[in-house]
């Protein structure tokens, strides 16, 4: 297992108020077996389904919002995580140093929260989530600029992440038609 990952999850699970987020989760053992279940590279979208439904009520619970975003608001908690998340994309360093820079950027992490605590933002996100799930491009595209045009929070995360350099990395990767690029 990746240390920095270990060492970002042991300095979340010292905050108590990480640990009473995660004490409402559903069931830590449906997480285990998800978590297991995705892990394998064959898995069906049945266990990607479960695993955002679980997400999904998380997020609308405020102690989970709250837990989730305390991961990337901690010092100490955050920068382990981003260690952990650039690790599998060695193959993208501007990938990765942009995720890493808009995560250190504290009006990103104010925005996101922003995004979060709207539930009718979190609404159209799940929303576009679903339509991802079920290939229809359409409904991604028209709840993506349904979120844009009506929630102010979302237009300055979209800013804030594009300053970064977060936006253009994605399109890179969705343009690049090589094996470890995305199409």
């Amino acid at each position: 297992m990746n240390r920095d990952l270990v060492k970002g999850l042991q300095a979340a699970w010292e905050l108590p108020e990480f640990r009473s987020g995660i004490r409402e989760l559903v069931d830590l053992d449906e997480v285990a077996v998800l978590l297991a279940a995705l892990s394998d590279p064959d898995h069906d979208r049945e266990i990607e389904r479960g695993l955002l439904g679980l997400l999904r009520s998380g997020l609308d619970t405020t102690e989970i919002r709250e837990a989730v975003l305390l991961l990337l608001e901690q010092d100490d908690v955050r920068r382990p995580l981003v260690a952990a998340m650039a690790e599998p994309l060695a193959d993208r360093p501007g990938q990765a140093a942009a995720i890493a820079s808009a995560a250190e950027d504290p009006a990103v992490r104010r925005e996101l929260r922003a995004v979060l605590d709207s539930a009718r933002a979190r609404q159209l996100i799940w929303q576009a989530v679903d339509n991802q799930v079920n290939d229809n491009r359409v409904g991604v595209i028209h709840r993506a600029a349904v979120l844009f045009v009506r929630h102010r929070s979302v237009r300055r995360l979209v800013w804030a992440l594009r300053r970064h350099g977060v936006l253009r990395e994605l399109r890179r990767r969705a343009d690049d038609p090589s094996p470890s690029g995305g199409g």
